[in-house]
């Protein structure tokens, strides 16, 4: 995994990428697929598969697809359902606050605090029962960093009662 599951969710979730190799890799062993897709809003999950999908040369061409959206802007994910109307309205917050943040980084703000800065605020008006991460991190090391020259991802992963939700967008 080489690094990329130390920040991030691997901070949060320690061993679960291990996991999620080994689960991923005995169904492709099965399946043999040419061609897998993962989503964006997965992340540093995406990218830890892709780092092993390379290392152990499958013969496998792995895509990263853009994160799908409600009409909100919320995220589509399975834990969605587990939302009560009132914390999946609130949710909306964390595309907002990424959109928000994304926009100033297109317009040259390159200050991964400021951009920081613009999600947290957005969020924490929100009233979310708690932020876990809220991260600025190389896209190709996933660690953090404090000015985005290089191609970066804005990452938050936040609860909203029980229910935890990750998001991101790509910076570059």
């Amino acid at each position: 995994m080489a690094g990329l599951d130390k920040f991030l969710d691997g901070a949060s979730r320690p061993g679960h990428f291990r996991g999620v190799c080994t689960v991923v890799l005995k169904l492709f062993n099965i399946v043999k697929p040419t061609r897998a897709y993962f989503g964006q809003k997965d992340i540093q999950q995406a990218l830890i598969l892709r780092k092993m999908v390379r290392d152990l040369s499958l013969d496998l061409e792995m895509e990263i697809v853009e994160t799908v959206r409600e009409p909100s802007g919320l995220a589509l994910s399975s834990r969605n359902v587990y939302l009560t109307p009132d914390e999946k309205g609130r949710a909306t917050a964390l595309s907002r606050g990424l959109f928000r943040a994304k926009e100033a980084w297109a317009k040259g703000e390159k200050s991964a605090g400021a951009l920081k800065g613009m999600l947290r605020t957005e969020i924490e008006a929100s009233s979310p029962t708690r932020i876990d991460y809220l991260e600025v991190a190389s896209q190709a090391r996933l660690e953090p960093v404090d000015q985005t020259g290089e191609p970066a991802v804005i990452a938050v992963a936040v609860f909203y009662g029980k229910t935890r939700l990750i998001d991101n967008l790509l910076l570059g």
